[in-house]
């Protein structure tokens, strides 16, 4: 049953206990704006709500301060839509060929208008500098979308070309290793590569002057490894540049360190 103030609906939880759930209607779109403790907070999100769509002292992201009884998500949730016409369920504001994913007041992050389908239906979490969600049961590091593995490191792996490292657009995100176990030693006067293994502590493997066959050289060791009766499960790389056929001749031809080999030899596995 609809209360005396307005925008605010009485309801019982499934606990016995009594909740007041705020809404309202714009532009055709009906928009749930929460469930408060009280009916006086409940329609004080709904004056906000209200106020948040006029066109007289229009109040923008930044105006949000703490005192506020709409929680922040919902605040730009609303501001989009009125600015831009399309409601967004998470904290998305549409900016020209890219978007706002707002984390925070401060925490702003930047992504490519392509990514808008994806990110509009999953929620961004963190730990940290850490930024994941939640796909098909799992959490999914969005790093990944850009081809970078999960335990990449940042400055050394890859790169935010303009030093933003909440800015997420494909043009500010600069791979240089793509591969388990690679690491390019040198860029001039050209690129050389250098594959190293753990065994029982870091190995190199050798150097290479092409980052793809430096990362078959690592699958090479790898493989090598355990026919020796290595039986750690070392992650392999992923070549999807490749035919079958590139990829064995690659593989044949990919030749040791003697340093490698003579580690190899001298190990009691």
């Amino acid at each position: 049953m609809e209360n005396s103030l307005r925008g605010v609906y009485k309801r019982v939880d499934s606990k016995g206990n009594e909740r007041f759930v705020a809404s309202f209607t714009y532009k055709n779109k009906h928009i749930s704006l929460g469930s408060f403790d009280s009916e006086k907070g409940a329609n004080s999100a709904y004056n906000e709500a209200i106020a948040l769509t006029s066109t007289k002292n229009r109040k923008t992201i930044e105006d949000y301060d703490e005192s506020a009884t709409l929680d922040f998500e919902k605040w730009v949730t609303i501001i989009n839509f009125r600015d831009n016409g399309l409601y967004v369920k998470n904290p998305i504001y549409l900016r020209k060929r890219y978007f706002e994913y707002y984390l925070s007041t401060s925490d702003i992050m930047k992504f490519s208008a392509d990514e808008l389908f994806y990110y509009s239906n999953h929620k961004i979490l963190r730990r940290g500098r850490h930024f994941f969600v939640a796909d098909y049961g799992m959490q999914v590091n969005i790093l990944s979308r850009y081809g970078i593995r999960n335990f990449a490191v940042a400055g050394r792996d890859y790169v935010f070309v303009n030093g933003d490292d909440l800015d997420f657009r494909y043009e500010n995100i600069k791979i240089i290793n793509r591969y388990t176990g690679v690491r390019m030693e040198k860029q001039y006067p050209k690129p050389v590569y250098v594959v190293k293994i753990n065994i029982r502590g870091a190995v190199i493997v050798g150097r290479y002057d092409d980052e793809v066959k430096a990362a078959i050289a690592y699958n090479k060791a790898v493989d090598h490894l355990a026919d020796k009766g290595f039986t750690k499960n070392y992650e392999q790389n992923y070549i999807d540049d490749l035919n079958t056929a590139q990829y064995e001749s690659i593989y044949d031809k990919t030749e040791f360190s003697k340093n490698f080999m003579k580690h190899i030899s001298s190990l009691s596995l």
